[in-house]
């Protein structure tokens, strides 16, 4: 599977629960699948026989969910490997991504990328900069770097103020970035 298409998943599986999330407001919780919520209820019912059928039938509908793709689990970590490799790009502002205000509170949020270069190429004075995850960079203000970025070379790029991002070449000054792709 190629990245695009792991990205694109990766949108769809968990955005849709997280837009809706978005859409009622940042302190209401996230609605949660009603195959899910089946297995809660199952919980409540004090005769372990029926509690065990209950449970029976509520994990198979889980599963025959997550099977047809209508319900999609990913864990913590999966979250925090998505996250990084969105860093940088413009995406709506899902909380499952990161991108909203609270993003200074969350233990979750991707400050900073670090990571080597692994092509360079140059327009205008200004360098486009491809790093070792295939993310592409482009320098987008004049600073003049004193060594010029190189393959191999290690790079930092650190989130900004009002959504920018620097980047900092061997520990040089840094420049003024944005994703590309």
């Amino acid at each position: 599977m190629t990245r695009r298409l792991q990205l694109l998943f990766i949108l769809l599986a968990v955005g849709a629960p997280a837009l809706a999330m978005a859409q009622r407001g940042r302190d209401a919780p996230p609605a949660r699948p009603q195959s899910f919520e089946a297995v809660v209820r199952c919980r409540a019912i004090t005769d372990s026989a029926e509690r065990l059928a209950c449970f029976d039938a509520a994990v198979a509908a889980l599963q025959t969910a997550q099977e047809r793709r209508d319900v999609v689990m990913v864990d913590r970590q999966q979250v925090r490997d998505g996250r990084r490799r969105l860093f940088g790009l413009a995406l709506p502002r899902i909380p499952i991504f990161g991108g909203g205000d609270d993003d200074d509170h969350d233990e979750d949020a991707v400050r900073s990328l670090e990571s080597t270069v692994s092509a360079v190429s140059t327009s205008g004075g200004q360098y486009q900069v491809t790093l070792a995850d295939g993310s592409v960079w482009l320098q987008v203000d004049n600073n003049v770097l004193a060594v010029p970025p190189r393959a191999g070379h290690r790079i930092v790029i650190n989130r900004g103020a009002l959504g920018s991002y620097m980047m900092r070449v061997n520990n040089q000054p840094g420049v003024r970035v944005r994703r590309v792709r």
